[in-house]
């Protein structure tokens, strides 16, 4: 999955003031990255966020790595 975050998150100026978020949606990579730092477990994200897939949550870890 070393370059398919890029495929999962995008950056628009429009959106978020230019905020990384996940494709197709106004949720931030910051706040994904919060919520994980809070303890939060992907199972739990992906049951309050349904529109995120578990990939959309790896692809935000990734970012923290690059």
């Amino acid at each position: 999955m070393t370059e398919e975050w890029k495929e999962r998150i995008t950056v628009d100026p429009k959106v978020l003031s230019g905020k990384p978020v996940i494709k197709g949606t106004r949720i931030a990579v910051e706040f994904i990255l919060n919520l994980l730092s809070n303890g939060w477990k992907t199972e739990q994200i992906l049951k309050n966020y349904p529109q995120l897939k578990k990939e959309d949550i790896m692809a935000a870890s990734l970012l923290l790595t690059c």
